[in-house]
């Protein structure tokens, strides 16, 4: 049997202790992953995956001369997978789970490497996912951005004026459609709700978290959405429910 042969790697990172630590942690990974170059700057990037056409590029998203995503935003061509360094910010988090991105939180987690290790190879391209990341960076409307989520046979992307409410069942999550079609998630509602909050999406219920998009009325506990659903409320989040409905938060 033939052996695959290892992923050609590119750490780009400007603080020389994590790149070193990253290289390091990346050492026992060496029948997997081959780290050719580590880049200081987003330009001297740019140089070197013209220069090696990497397999996959573990970026930092703060470089010194532009960030992680002004960097992929200069290439015509994705043609590697993408895994992005961040010191951790929750805001930085939630719009890679929001774009299906890989990440690791840095000071990186030996574990946590060993999994993106594992999605490294079993996706041989993320490509598409980055893209659809950079274009909802540049997509003002928030209905008009899509949620990215992996599926078992690839990947959904779900315009977010497509979806009119989400649904929780235990762990997994029902995306309902305005077609009338819905999706199931291996996600749980917390997770939407995460992501979502600050994309005009609200829990109503510890079941419910609804677009706001597609509310057509409040009536007492209950929104009616444009096709006639209603959606319930908590008794205890009436008071924030019409205020966040009204705009007055």
């Amino acid at each position: 049997m033939k052996t695959k042969k290892p992923l050609k790697a590119l750490i780009v990172e400007d603080n020389v202790f994590m790149a070193t630590v990253l290289q390091d942690l990346l050492t026992q990974y060496s029948s997997k992953i081959a780290i050719i170059d580590i880049a200081k700057t987003g330009n001297e990037a740019l140089s070197l995956i013209a220069k090696i056409n990497p397999d996959v590029i573990f970026l930092d998203i703060e470089l010194p001369d532009m960030t992680g995503f002004e960097l992929l935003q200069q290439l015509d061509n994705i043609n590697f997978q993408t895994v992005f360094t961040t010191s951790h910010s929750h805001y930085a988090i939630k719009a890679f789970r929001f774009n299906a991105l890989d990440y690791l939180i840095k000071p990186i987690n030996e574990s946590e490497l060993d999994e993106a290790i594992k999605k490294i190879y079993k996706f041989t391209n993320n490509s598409i996912d980055v893209k659809n990341a950079l274009s909802n960076l540049d997509i003002q409307a928030v209905e008009n951005q899509n949620l990215v989520l992996p599926q078992q046979d690839g990947t959904l992307r779900l315009p977010l004026r497509q979806i009119t409410y989400i649904e929780g069942e235990r762990n997994y999550s029902y995306i309902h459609l305005s077609n009338g079609s819905k999706e199931l998630s291996s996600k749980n509602l917390a997770y939407f709700e995460d992501i979502l909050v600050d994309k005009n999406f609200y829990r109503t219920h510890r079941s419910f978290l609804v677009n706001k998009y597609h509310i057509k009325e409040l009536i007492e506990s209950h929104f009616v959405l444009n096709n006639k659903l209603e959606i319930p409320i908590s008794r205890r989040n009436g008071t924030e429910a019409k205020a966040w409905f009204l705009g007055l938060e």
